[in-house]
């Protein structure tokens, strides 16, 4: 997992900048960089509006005694939207907008989902029960 890590954190950044300097030659830097300013105003009014959804359903249903396990996992989506979407480039505020529309947001959450079946059934995680 932290091989993977390390190898986006190399590989991203250098595939964001050939997809700008792309860009800058096929439409122009002014436009290049309105749009890259753009999808950032656009990608932190959409994660703060979700955001405040996700809270408001999780108090109805922590309200209504059930536990909002799906509104967390929409939350953590929500915010690492939100982190990508400040980092510049068109791959990143791809993979934000994902995360932070419902419909698309879906598909990271059963992805997430299993990872960490996955990592609770390995014994990656562990959750310890303090009473």
């Amino acid at each position: 997992m932290l091989k993977l890590f390390i190898l986006l954190l190399i590989v991203v950044p250098a595939l964001e900048i050939g997809i700008l300097v792309l860009s800058s030659n096929t439409i122009g830097i002014p436009l290049t960089i309105i749009l890259i300013i753009f999808t950032g105003i656009l990608g932190a009014w959409l994660a703060k509006k979700e955001g405040i959804n996700t809270i408001r359903l999780a108090q109805l249903q922590l309200q209504q005694g059930q536990i909002p396990s799906g509104v967390i996992l929409d939350g953590l989506c929500i915010l690492v939207g939100g982190v990508v979407l400040l980092t510049p480039g068109f791959l990143t505020d791809a993979l934000g907008f994902f995360l932070l529309i419902p419909n698309t947001r879906a598909i990271a959450k059963g992805f997430f989902q299993r990872l960490f079946d996955r990592m609770l059934q390995n014994g990656s995680i562990i959750f310890i029960n303090r009473k």
